[in-house]
């Protein structure tokens, strides 16, 4: 007799029972469910800090994330902050783009959180909210003159060769000899690298096609006729802010030369030896710029520089000075200062000297500052960042911050880049552990039923790219990389509003 053998039958061929479903597996259904929902995020801001997260919050399989800005355009500061002969640095923006073009992302531009949305009503439609907003006002000097014509914000300044829309309109008066940037930053000598720029260098700038340097603003420096650009800091040369990129750029400015005191640099070289890397070989080309005798070939590009640059050191104003009719700025009243305290500590506290420099320009470059966006966001005014733990906002769940409204005004892109990866990443760890609402959220869809209502037009990012393509036309005609488009009602027309 043969052997019996046993038949596999597939398992869908078995009888089955149904069961009532035990607590556990009800349990385990939900959590199968909140996990296969889309997680709709938004966030608010279209800066370095907002692509950033949001190129990081792309990284969940099913995540949407809609980005919500208040320009026409997208970029934020590398568009309107980057020194238009820094073509480079606007390469980020291919990065962006390609995160805007994904199919779980979306731009919103032209709406203003705080007025046309509340970010209350931001929380009911989205399971998270960013906030990204970054520093949009800056520091002002808080001393007398400081409201006469001819003292400029660097911010707007460059806000206006950089074709931001809000300061399209204003018109600095160069025709002064001497302009005088306090701060010692890296805008501080942008600023002074934009108003020193030969202007045949500008034109070889032009026609390598390098810069989407403004129309006005080009015309504007082309008939510029400040020579000497003083950059005024309250500490020494140890506690400078640029960074080695930005001063080496100064010292080989074509048609400049540097004005530095070696009675500043005394006992410098001891104090750098510990000091960490970026730091000590920033202060030894700052020192052999100061003291070292330039060779040859670069004592005869000096020779006849036309213009000049100079680092005032220990320096703090006090006073902006009226000319004799009281009209604009005629100079700025220093308080000499020294230095009391070690390291992170130093500080500078008034000798009770004071110092006038006569100048015809003033532009203030102490510093960005992050707004409240909305009164039911916490705020706190002294550090101008939104109080956060690791990006969470505090005391507000499903609420975070990232780039400089959460760490402050500090730091390259690069450095926003980790940051804002950092809070996109905490953001998945809390959604991955259920801290965040469960159940769907209709996202932009309630947000674009509210803006409707209340006459908002937002922009897209195809609308976005309707516009580039203008501005890339227009640029053609001049030779230039783009012409920006600075008025956002011609925008608004360009695209059929």
């Amino acid at each position: 007799m043969a052997p019996r053998c046993w038949r596999w039958w597939p398992w869908s061929a078995w009888p089955r029972t149904r069961l009532p479903p035990s607590e556990s597996t009800q349990s385990f259904r939900q959590q199968l469910s909140t996990q296969e929902q889309t997680p709709q995020i938004c966030v608010v801001g279209s800066g370095p800090a907002g692509f950033y997260t949001a190129q990081h919050l792309l990284k969940h399989p099913r995540a949407h994330v809609d980005i919500y800005e208040k320009q026409l355009v997208p970029f934020g500061l590398v568009r309107f902050g980057v020194a238009p002969d820094h073509p480079e640095v606007k390469n980020v923006i291919n990065t962006f783009t390609r995160t805007a073009h994904s199919d779980r992302c979306a731009f919103h531009g032209n709406v203003v959180v705080g007025r046309d949305v509340t970010v209350q009503e931001l929380r009911d439609a989205y399971h998270a909210v960013v906030l990204s907003y970054g520093a949009e006002d800056h520091r002002g000097l808080e001393i007398p003159g400081e409201e006469l014509p001819g003292v400029l914000s660097a911010r707007a300044f460059v806000g206006w060769y950089n074709g931001l829309p809000e300061n399209r309109k204003m018109a600095p008066d160069l025709s002064c000899d001497t302009a005088v940037v306090l701060g010692q930053g890296n805008v501080a000598l942008d600023v002074a690298r934009i108003l020193l720029t030969p202007p045949e260098y500008l034109e070889v700038l032009l026609l390598c096609q390098k810069t989407d340097i403004t129309e006005a603003a080009l015309g504007a420096l082309r008939q510029s006729q400040v020579k000497t650009v003083w950059i005024v800091g309250r500490r020494g040369p140890l506690q400078v802010a640029f960074t080695i990129k930005e001063l080496r750029e100064m010292i080989q400015l074509p048609g400049t030369r540097p004005i530095l005191d070696p009675a500043d640099f005394l006992g410098l070289q001891d104090r750098i030896k510990e000091a960490p890397r970026p730091r000590k070989r920033l202060m030894e080309l700052l020192l052999r710029a100061a003291v070292e005798k330039p060779g040859v070939a670069e004592a005869a590009r000096r020779a006849p520089a036309p213009r000049a640059w100079g680092l005032r050191f220990l320096r703090s104003p006090q006073r902006v000075l009226p000319s004799p009719d009281g009209r604009r700025v005629a100079g700025i009243r220093l308080a000499v200062t020294r230095l009391e305290g070690v390291g992170e500590a130093t500080r500078a506290v008034p000798t009770g000297d004071l110092e006038d420099l006569p100048c015809g320009l003033v532009l203030s470059s102490i510093g960005y500052k992050s707004c409240p966006i909305d009164p039911s966001v916490p705020f706190d005014p002294k550090l101008g960042v939104i109080p956060n733990m690791e990006g969470r906002v505090v005391d507000v769940p499903g609420l975070y911050c990232s780039g400089w409204v959460k760490r402050g005004p500090t730091g390259v892109i690069t450095t926003t880049m980790t940051d804002s990866f950092v809070t996109g990443q905490i953001l998945l760890q809390d959604l991955k552990a259920g801290l965040l609402p469960s159940g769907p959220r209709p996202g932009y869809a309630a947000i674009k039923a509210l803006l409707g209502s209340r006459g908002v037009w937002p922009v897209s990012f195809s609308d976005w790219e309707k516009l580039d393509a203008e501005e890339v036309s227009r640029g053609q005609g001049a030779g230039k990389p783009r012409e920006k488009l600075l008025d956002p009602q011609e925008m608004l027309r360009l695209l059929g509003r």
